[in-house]
């Protein structure tokens, strides 16, 4: 097997800062069709079905930038069953594959994992009140929501980009009692 055998991830959200799988190489890439949103009731890693919380989909239309992992070849099934154990819990995204840019230039064909929008735990766009709450309640096997919320929220600044609706929800959180 060559490196065009190898598996290439996209993530945008726990992914970018807690893999869990090896990989050769990380790279910062961009995926267009799609944008980053909080748009996904967590009833498993990060809420429970009584107390869901919130977590990161990728949702229809823009574009989003995050990390690309390759993964050698030989380890494409152990990844793909690691993912699907991981992301498809309740089967609430849809393994998808996508064309991504890299930061150098170099494209490659990404598997990530977007919003099912006929899902009953799709929560769509909203209200700013709704998602602080929904956060500061949310705690499942993964730890708390608002850890959840603040890790992805660094990272995203970390690649040098701007989310201010993320911004106002972790400046909400850090004022907000426990």
């Amino acid at each position: 097997m060559d490196a065009a055998d190898d598996l290439w991830v996209f993530g945008y959200g726990s992914l970018m800062w807690r893999p869990g799988f090896p990989f050769l190489e990380k790279v910062v890439a961009t995926l267009h069709g799609h944008h980053r949103a909080l748009c996904i009731y967590s009833t498993v890693h990060r809420g429970t079905p009584e107390k869901p919380g919130l977590v990161m989909g990728l949702d229809r239309g823009g574009s989003c930038r995050g990390i690309a992992f390759r993964v050698a070849a030989e380890r494409r099934d152990e990844t793909l069953a690691y993912l699907r154990e991981r992301e498809q819990v309740t089967m609430v995204y849809r393994e998808t594959r996508h064309r991504i840019r890299l930061v150098d230039g170099r494209t490659a064909t990404a598997v990530a994992y977007t919003a099912d929008r006929t899902h009953k735990q799709y929560a769509g766009r909203l209200p700013h009140e709704d998602l602080l709450r929904l956060v500061l309640q949310g705690v499942g096997i993964s730890g708390a929501n608002p850890e959840y919320v603040m890790n992805t929220y660094g990272h995203i600044r970390e690649l040098g980009l701007k989310d201010a609706a993320l911004a106002e929800l972790v400046a909400a959180l850090g004022s907000s009692p426990a």
